[in-house]
This record gives C-alpha cells, sequence and structure tokens, in this order.
C-alpha cells in the first residue's frame, strides 16, 4: 500500500496521490537527491506480477527516457523497488486534454488547432527516434499552467498493446486505429489516426464512434465512417475537416505519411482556413474508353491485386505481425464481389496507360518532335496520330499578386518584422509563441511559417517562433559528493562544469562543499556550474616547544612563538618541579602539530606533602640467668670483636607522580536541516574510529525540526571506551534514514587529574 511519507528506493518520498490508470497509479514525490518534486508512476499489481510485460514496460520506458522536446513528458529514471516498477517522471502542474474539454463542451478553433501542432510536434520528435506512443489520447495529453502541451506515456503504450481492447483500458478505444483495433501492427501513422481523433473530439465535443461496449466501438474503427465534423459543427473551416479525414483514414496509406507533414497543414489552415490544399486520396474509378485484354493479362493482374502492400513496423520485434496483416487483407479480397474485383482490375490498367500516355506525350515534347507540326500550319493531323495535349500554364506569383516569403529566422524580432513589412506591409504577423534554442538568442526568430520561398497572399498571416534562450534549469545539491559523481548528476541535466578547489574542516579532502550558483537556484541550460572541493583542513605544522620548568608566562610566550595557544590550566602537586612551573603539558617537546592548536598545561603546587609517622617504643629485655660455673675449658684466643659501623640515617623515598589520566573531547555541528520546514524527525548520532563505535546521543523520543538547526552537541569520552586522540568519524540518522554521509571530526586530549 503506498502511503505520503513512504521512500521508493530510498530517494522518493511520496507526498500525493494524483492520479490513476488502467495500468498504473501516479503521485506526486520528492527526488531527495536532487532536491525537486516529479510524478512517479507505479505499475498496478495485475501487471507487475506478468514478468513478460514488466520486461517490455522496462525497456520501452528506457527507450522513452532519451526523449527530449518541449511538447513531452520527459522520463527521468526507471526501476523498481521489492516489487514495486515506477517511472520517474517530470511533474507537470496542469490540467489533462480530457478534463478540459470536459468542461469547455467545445474547443474554439484556432485553440484546437494550437494544441493540436504541439501534440504533432511532440510526436514529431518521438518518431524521428523511432519511438511509437500507440495510445494517444486526450488522457495522456497535459496542458500546463502555462498553456504548454506536453505528451505523456511515450513508450508505455507498447508493452501494454495487448490490453489496450478490454474493460481496464475502455477510454482507448474510442482513439484506436483500425490496424490497431483488428490487433495488427502499428506505425507512425496509427498515431496519426488517433490525433485524428482527438482533433474531432476537441471541435465536436465528441468522439467519432461510441458504443455499448468496446468491441463494438473497435468495429466502428475499422469499417464506419466518422460523420462529418461541418454537419456537428458549420464553423469549423473546410480545410481542417479535411485534415480530420485525412488523418482517420482506414487505409495507413492513404493518411499523412508523417507528423510532418500533418503540422505543414494544420499551419497552413490559420492562415488560409478555406483553402483547398489538403490532398485525400482518391477512391474514385476514372471514366475510361473500356480496354480489350488478353486472359493472361486479367490473370496476372487478378494474382497481383491480391497480394496486398504489406506494413512493416519501424520497430523490429512487431515485424512478425506482418505476415498476420497479409493474411487478413487477403481475406478481406477473397471476400470482394468478381464483378465489381474485375472493374477495380480494369480501372487500375486504364488509368496506368493514361498516365504513360501523358508521359510519352511530355518526352516527346521536351525533345522537340513535335516542333515539326507546329512549323507548318497546314499539316493536319490524320486518323490515329497522337492527340496533342494542351497544359495551361501555372499563373505566376506577379500574374495573382501572391508574394514571395523571405526568411527572418535568425533575426532579432524588430528587425524580422521589419523586412517582412517591406515585402508587405499588409502581413499579418503573430509572434506569441515561443521554444527553448541553445543556438538562437533570446528575442529572435528560431522558426517560421510559411517558409522561405513559399507563396503567400498580401494580406496572409505568418507564424514567427521567437527562442526563449537555452531552457533553465534547477541546480541539483551535490554537496558531499564526490567531484565525479557531481560531474555526471550536473552534466546530465545538461550543464557544464568546472572544478575550483578551497581547504575545509567540515568536508573530507575530495568532497564537494558546494556549487556557484548555489543548489536549487536556476540556471540557463549549457551554462556552467562551478564544483567547489574540498582539499581537506588547511593546516601548517608546528613543532611543539618544551614548556616543562617554565613559568605560565614563560609558557604561554613559548606557544606564541611557535603559533600554538593555551588552552586549559590546571594544578598538580609536583615533586619535580617547584611550585608554580610548568609540570605538564598535553603535546610531548618536539611533536609537530597544526598551528593554532590550544596545549593544556598543568602548574606545580610543590611536592606532595607526606606525613611523618611516631616512632614505636622499644620493650626492654627481661635479665637472663647465668649459668653454674663449670671448669673452664680451654679456648683459643678470642678475636678481636668487629667493631659496628655506624647506622646510616634513611633516604625518604620520593612520592611517584600519580598517572594521568585524559578525557577526549570534540564539538560537532549538524548545520543543514534535510528535510522541508513543515517536517520533523528523530535524531540518531554514533562516533566511529578504528572499529570502535559509540552511540553519542540517541533523542528518538525528541522530534526535532528546522528551527533546531545548526544543531551542535559535545563529545567527551575517557579512555575505557576505547578511544584516543585523532580524527574520527560522526555519522548521523534522521528518522532512521542516514544523512549525507559522514563527517570528519578530530578528539583532542585533556587530562582530567
Amino acid at each position: 500500500m503506498i502511503k505520503p511519507g513512504m521512500y521508493i528506493s530510498e530517494r522518493y518520498e511520496i507526498i500525493d496521490k494524483v492520479g490513476s490508470g488502467g495500468m498504473a497509479d501516479v503521485y506526486k514525490a520528492k527526488c531527495h537527491r536532487l532536491n525537486r518534486y516529479v510524478a512517479i508512476k507505479i505499475l498496478k499489481n495485475e501487471y507487475s506480477s506478468d514478468k513478460n510485460f514488466v520486461a517490455k514496460f522496462r525497456a520501452e520506458a528506457q527507450s522513452a527516457a532519451g526523449l527530449s522536446h518541449p511538447n513531452i513528458v520527459n522520463v527521468y529514471d526507471v526501476g523498481d523497488d521489492e516489487g514495486l516498477y515506477y517511472i520517474v517522471m517530470e511533474l507537470v502542474e496542469g490540467i489533462t486534454l480530457k478534463k478540459f474539454i470536459e468542461r469547455k463542451g467545445k474547443l474554439e478553433i484556432k485553440e484546437a488547432i494550437g494544441i493540436s501542432i504541439q501534440i504533432a510536434q511532440g510526436m514529431e520528435a518521438a518518431h524521428a527516434n523511432h519511438i511509437i506512443h500507440r495510445d494517444i489520447k486526450p488522457q495522456n495529453i497535459i496542458i500546463s499552467r502555462d498553456g504548454k502541451v506536453k505528451v505523456t506515456d511515450f513508450g508505455i503504450a507498447k508493452a501494454a498493446t495487448s490490453n489496450t481492447v478490454s474493460q481496464n483500458a475502455v477510454g482507448s478505444v474510442h482513439y484506436l486505429s483500425p490496424e490497431q483495433a483488428r490487433g495488427g501492427y502499428s506505425d507512425e501513422k496509427s498515431d496519426i489516426y488517433s490525433l485524428g481523433v482527438t482533433i474531432y473530439e476537441m471541435l465536436c465535443g465528441i468522439v467519432p464512434f461510441a458504443g455499448d461496449n468496446s468491441v463494438s466501438v473497435a468495429l466502428s474503427h475499422i469499417n464506419d465512417e466518422a460523420k462529418p465534423i461541418r454537419e456537428l459543427r458549420p464553423d469549423v473551416p473546410p480545410s481542417i475537416e479535411k485534415i480530420v479525414q485525412k488523418c482517420m483514414q482506414k487505409k495507413p496509406e492513404r493518411r499523412y505519411l508523417s507528423a510532418s507533414e500533418l503540422i505543414t497543414d494544420l499551419r497552413c489552415s490559420i492562415t488560409n482556413p478555406n483553402g483547398d490544399f489538403v490532398k485525400l486520396a482518391s477512391v474514385s474509378v476514372p471514366d475510361s474508353p473500356t480496354i480489350n485484354m488478353t486472359d493472361a493479362e486479367m490473370e496476372s493482374i487478378k494474382s497481383a491485386a491480391k497480394s496486398p502492400a504489406v506494413y512493416y513496423d519501424s520497430h523490429p520485434e512487431t515485424a512478425s505481425n506482418a505476415k498476420k496483416v497479409q493474411k487478413e487483407e487477403e481475406e478481406d479480397l477473397d471476400g470482394v464481389d468478381p464483378r465489381f474485383e474485375k472493374f477495380i482490375i480494369i480501372g487500375t490498367i486504364i488509368t496506368a496507360v493514361a498516365l504513360g500516355l501523358a508521359l510519352i506525350y511530355l518526352v516527346i515534347n521536351l525533345s522537340g518532335v513535335l516542333d515539326i507540326f507546329n512549323k507548318d500550319p497546314g499539316v493536319t493531323p490524320t486518323p490515329g496520330a497522337t492527340p496533342t495535349m494542351t497544359v495551361a500554364p501555372s499563373p505566376t506569383t506577379e500574374q495573382i499578386g501572391m508574394k514571395d516569403m523571405v526568411s527572418v529566422v535568425g533575426l532579432k524580432l524588430d528587425d524580422a518584422v521589419a523586412n517582412l513589412q517591406m515585402v508587405s506591409p499588409n502581413f499579418s504577423i503573430i509572434s506569441d509563441k515561443e521554444e527553448y534554442s541553445k543556438d538562437v538568442p533570446k528575442g529572435y526568430v528560431v522558426d517560421q511559417y510559411p517558409p522561405e520561398h513559399a507563396s503567400i497572399a498580401p494580406d496572409g498571416t505568418i507564424e514567427l517562433t521567437i527562442s526563449a534562450g537555452p531552457e533553465s534549469k534547477q541546480i541539483p545539491n551535490v554537496a558531499y559528493y564526490t567531484l565525479d559523481k557531481a560531474r555526471t548528476e550536473l552534466e546530465g541535466i545538461g550543464f557544464e562544469t568546472k572544478p575550483s578547489y578551497e581547504a575545509s574542516t567540515d568536508y573530507e579532502n575530495g568532497m564537494v562543499i558546494r556549487t556557484e550558483p548555489a543548489a536549487e537556484e536556476y540556471l540557463e541550460e549549457g551554462g556552467t556550474v562551478t564544483i567547489v572541493v574540498s582539499t581537506g583542513p588547511d593546516i601548517t605544522l608546528t613543532d611543539m616547544p618544551k614548556l616543562l620548568g617554565l613559568t605560565e608566562e614563560e609558557a604561554v610566550a613559548a606557544l606564541s612563538k611557535a603559533g600554538l595557544s593555551q588552552g586549559s590550566t590546571n594544578y598538580t602537586s609536583s615533586n619535580k618541579y617547584a611550585e608554580g612551573l610548568v609540570c605538564f603539558q598535553s603535546f610531548s617537546e618536539g611533536q609537530r602539530i597544526a598551528a593554532g592548536t590550544k596545549v593544556d598545561i598543568a602548574l606545580s603546587t610543590g611536592p606532595e606533602v607526606v606525613a611523618t609517622p611516631e616512632p614505636t617504643p622499644t620493650p626492654e629485655e627481661e635479665p637472663t640467668p647465668a649459668p653454674e660455673e663449670e671448669e673452664p675449658t680451654p679456648t683459643p684466643e678470642e678475636e678481636e670483636p668487629t667493631p659496628t659501623p655506624e647506622e646510616e640515617e634513611p633516604t625518604p623515598t620520593p612520592t611517584p607522580e600519580p598517572e594521568p589520566l585524559y578525557s577526549y573531547q570534540a564539538t560537532v555541528v549538524i548545520s543543514d536541516w534535510p528535510l522541508t520546514e513543515s517536517d520533523t524527525a528523530t535524531l540518531y548520532i554514533t562516533l566511529s574510529q578504528d572499529g570502535n563505535e559509540v552511540d553519542i546521543t540517541k533523542e528518538e523520543s525528541r522530534l526535532f525540526s528546522a528551527g533546531d538547526f545548526p544543531y551542535y552537541f559535545n563529545i567527551s569520552l575517557d579512555e575505557n571506551d576505547g578511544f584516543t586522540e585523532g580524527m574520527a568519524t560522526v555519522s548521523v540518522w534522521f528518522n532512521g534514514e542516514p544523512y549525507a554521509g559522514s563527517y570528519p571530526v578530530e578528539l583532542k586530549a585533556v587530562r582530567i587529574n
């Protein structure tokens, strides 16, 4: 179940559901990697469980991702997340053409033609890249708030071709081409048919074919002719009616061969709405004399007629449908009345012969053979001779007052108007259409209609398309990216990049600090973004001087001379250093440390005073009774007694200095709030160093908001935690999601005894 606040692929946060279709549901989402809002289309379960469908869906969507045109909704990303298959697209704030028609009923004629031209331009760009939409309909056309018309779902409909005429997609069947309704192939001309149906609906407020079910509607597309537009709406010009008729021809070969041809006629209908410039394929048989043919000739032609042309899809995977289509066409021919079949064959031969005779005449005339007859006015053509053909010359532009169109592409608008008014001051010049262009400067003409050398009435209408300059795009936030990753992100959008380097204590070496212009600002496509990259801390090393035995004033002077500064000052006893002298320094003498580092010292309070113990009294000895006298035994001469050395005074034992204890401290700041101002989140922080990891703060019970940032917190660890002086890494999570990588931090030792 997709709910607001849910993340897709740890990148796209679901904001709200904005629509639902036969295949997928559409949600508004925020891409937190590029910090922009997008539309994300998620396949429904019944489609995501079909592996073949999913594979085709992904392939087509990835192909469509290569399209980039102002009249196409751009595809940004395709992926899946634990069985959720999705497409990320450009978010267009606006309304579908279907809802627009429902609101207005019938569109104004110029409004409908303007919308049709933009749809056809999007189709033209897709067809140029060999991508067929296959489901052109008002539901797949979005009109943005600024009036821009965009076609969506390019490349998606192909995956759903087999599901188009179903109860899950009833809306699509009203716009199906006859070949799609038969389940056959489709090509660019299938899209043109669907656009013709869409134009019909815009002008009349209804679709040309309706029915009780999808099958009956599909059969109407195959067999029935639509009611003429001018019967439903008489104010529609004849040229526009013919354009729709040509788009909706049953046979693909009788339609417009390309979207560009259709665009040309649509534009011409604006300047010449009553003109007879739309050429419809004729199905009538010319009134020609009977030609006697042999049985062999008749059989040959009949055989050829039963071999219809086969049309192949521009996509290789659909070429297999060709045989199916050919079989269907053969079945159609087999059902033709033999007499009518013979009539068609004879008419075809007569037309071919007539064209051949005309061609022969022209060749002879051009070669000068007929000059012989022209030189002698008395010569009369004999019976059986080739009759002469008089071709009336086409009237020149001078004869009927038409003007030859000049080119104003590449000129500034004022200059273009001046040049056109020199040709005819009565031209009606329309210049309200803009188009993004990298090559043509803003305010200059990027396109014109009619084109150069076209004939135009002196009071005709000229459409000028003005360059809006390169399209402005939002710069994504690439802070904490590597340089290569940032370049890939920015250049993929269309920006040029160049690196710049500066020292930083907050960003690791090689990590992006910021961009210039800054993230979320807008820059024209092709503009240059400077990527500022960290070179790490700007550290100047210096030698730690000897402070032991100096007074506090002397120590401060020595630190200043070495480019260091005094940190904390503590006091402790010392048997080695007299009172008031430095007996401890936080860095060893000669150690190379960063300039500006604060050095902690301790001053001696003198020797530790040890209490002298009281002497223990010696007990008096009892006299020993003398033994009875015995006869003296003669003994050798007694040795002289050895004098006892005088007792030395005991040497007092010095009290050992206590083992120093340290605390490792640092201050960390989280400068940015990664979520929107209205969001809240819990915060979780850890510190790691050489495999050791400890929870610094765990504030899951507290909800942080944007007003809490920048957020400062202090680190204080003792030796039992396994950390030492030096660099460590701080990691941060919001709502259990990792935020912007890791922060480097330097732990400093502070003696605490």
